[in-house]
């Protein structure tokens, strides 16, 4: 990429480069774009890394000078979390890689202060925590939690499968929703040994058949809502002293959707009044407005994303614009934020990509 203003912040698009069951694998690996804050325009998407089979998921560090990307690949092809430098014009650098120690890696995180990364696998049912050096490289893996036990639904929750490890509020409890367990697990991070060790309590339970995939933090740490792939769901959650407590649930489909309901991505306006969840059956994103005094979610509607599968979804870092990532039609489409009501009005702005998966913006 040729160097662009700093106001045109950099965007980081993951991709599948090999197929799956539930995904085509059409793309190369990273790819990089300047956003335009202006129009909520992208540049033309350049590869930026081939490096990483099928790299999914993605997450930047701290100090914007690193990105994070999981090889989500089975157990018999090396599953992994490889490191790149980024470069001023948006290329990626590699790094270094370390072993996921479990299949289908599908969520990578950095904490708060640059110092671990932890990624959670999917096939395994599994979290594992990297201590970072100073440029970045990860260092092997200081601990391994792998959960265990099922669920309800038979086909889908036949074993644990963490499908997200997040970073609480303060920083020091992390938190890994099990779509096969019904369970957010919650674990404290022993800055000085690198180790989960359960909270107490060790998880918050939500609805049998739920299908827990990611929670996303209100902005004053009060409140996290998680979405629920299984039935398209969102939970309020209470959030205090690292301890989540199920409140509000409302459903992110429509009334009259007869089909597979396949939740995927959650994400808060920035002035925390807004709440959006992505519906990959229904290829839309659904709209709630949050209420404060009460915890509770309004809906307000659905605007469809004009593509196939919305997997993830991002808002920028001034909350004006709403990019969608529709994996199965090859496109990331982006809508205007009404700041006022919350309505998403699309822009037009309708950029390729093959199979995008994941959506970060260098903030």
């Amino acid at each position: 990429m040729t160097h662009s203003e700093p106001k045109h912040p950099l965007v980081y698009i993951g991709t599948y480069t090999q197929p799956l069951p539930h995904v085509a694998g059409r793309g190369e690996g990273i790819y990089a774009c300047r956003f335009n804050p202006a129009d909520g325009s992208l540049s033309r998407p350049v590869l930026a890394s081939d490096a990483a089979v099928s790299p999914s998921y993605l997450a930047v560090a701290p100090n914007r000078r690193t990105l994070y990307a999981v090889q989500e690949t089975d157990e018999g092809h090396n599953p992994a979390v490889f490191a790149f430098a980024i470069e001023p014009d948006g290329g990626l650098r590699y790094l270094n890689h370390q072993p996921a120690h479990g299949g289908l890696p599908c969520h990578v995180s950095v904490d708060s202060t640059g110092r671990f990364v932890l990624a959670a696998n999917y096939g395994a049912g599994s979290v594992v925590v990297f201590p970072v050096d100073d440029d970045g490289r990860m260092r092997p893996a200081t601990d391994v939690v792998r959960h265990s036990g099922s669920g309800p639904n038979p086909a889908r929750q036949e074993g644990p499968h963490a499908h997200q490890a997040a970073f609480g509020p303060e920083n020091n409890v992390v938190f890994v929703p099990d779509l096969g367990l019904d369970k957010i697990m919650a674990y404290r991070l022993n800055a000085e040994s690198g180790q989960l060790v359960p909270h107490d309590p060790p998880f918050c339970p939500v609805h049998p058949g739920a299908g827990p995939r990611h929670v996303a933090f209100h902005p004053g740490g009060r409140f996290a809502f998680g979405i629920n792939e299984l039935d398209a769901t969102v939970i309020v959650f209470a959030h205090r002293d690292g301890t989540l407590t199920p409140g509000h649930t409302a459903t992110a489909l429509p009334a009259d959707f007869s089909g597979e309901p396949s939740g995927a991505a959650i994400r808060v306006s920035p002035d925390g009044r807004f709440v959006y969840a992505a519906n990959r059956g229904h290829d839309s994103i659904a709209i709630f407005a949050f209420d404060e005094a009460t915890a509770t979610l309004t809906p307000l509607g659905h605007r469809a994303t004009q593509g196939q599968t919305p997997r993830d979804f991002a808002i920028d870092p001034a909350g004006a614009f709403l990019l969608a990532a529709n994996q199965d039609s090859d496109t990331i489409v982006t809508f205007h934020i009404n700041r006022q009501t919350g309505a998403l009005n699309a822009t037009g702005h309708v950029t390729r990509v093959p199979n995008p998966v994941c959506v970060v913006f260098v903030r």
